[in-house]
């Protein structure tokens, strides 16, 4: 019907057929197919965007169902702009269904999604916490790197901070040469020691 033929109430009425969506799917090939199984549905984990929740720790809990719902040949990226939707509720939701911003891509989506629930004054308020994380006299490598961990999911990027006493024994493990392992290798190393110090029940020297 041409508008010119369409009465008031009808222009005014919303064309459901027609409503934005801000995800563009990537193309699959002709033989393709996907289909988000109930059950799996359930599984996902939920994000509700209220204050106390953690959005990596979600992204985290997304991926690990994520990949027991891949079936081969589909693109990852499409699988996950499909599902992630599910795992979305209240506020979140909203959010999404609200965009104005097309996604093309899981990591155009993953970003907007961190930038809206993860935001720079939170992130800044992390960091001055990883970066002014300290060893405490009389506490364990491994109890510290607990707590040093537990920062470092929310916000991975900083610097470590330890007791002389253990950058020392870390120094001398390393072979003097710390700088020149990469960034896995030293977590690996600081893992083993704090994991020798749960075992052995090592502590700091006690306070006099």
């Amino acid at each position: 019907m041409e508008n010119n033929d369409r009465t008031l109430k009808e222009l005014a009425t919303p064309n459901v057929e027609y409503q934005p969506w801000c995800i563009q799917y990537p193309q699959l090939e002709l033989a393709q197919t996907y289909e988000l199984k109930s059950g799996l549905k359930h599984l996902l984990p939920k994000f509700h965007g209220l204050a106390g929740e953690d959005p990596h720790k979600h992204l985290k809990e997304f991926h690990v169902v994520f990949s027991t719902m891949r079936p081969q040949g589909i693109p990852e990226d499409y699988i996950k702009m499909k599902v992630f939707p599910f795992s979305l509720d209240g506020a979140a939701k909203d959010w999404l269904y609200l965009q104005p911003i097309l996604f093309n891509t899981w990591g155009d989506m993953k970003c907007m999604f961190l930038e809206k629930f993860f935001s720079a004054s939170r992130t800044a308020t992390i960091k001055k916490e990883i970066y002014g994380i300290r060893q405490h006299p009389r506490e364990t490598l491994h109890k510290y790197w607990e707590r040093f961990n537990k920062l470092n999911a929310i916000c991975p990027y900083h610097q470590i901070s330890l007791t002389m006493m253990d950058q020392s024994m870390i120094d001398a493990v390393s072979g003097r040469a710390l700088m020149d392992k990469t960034p896995t290798v030293v977590r690996h190393l600081i893992s083993n020691m704090a994991s020798n110090t749960q075992q052995f029940g090592i502590r700091g020297a006690s306070q006099s």
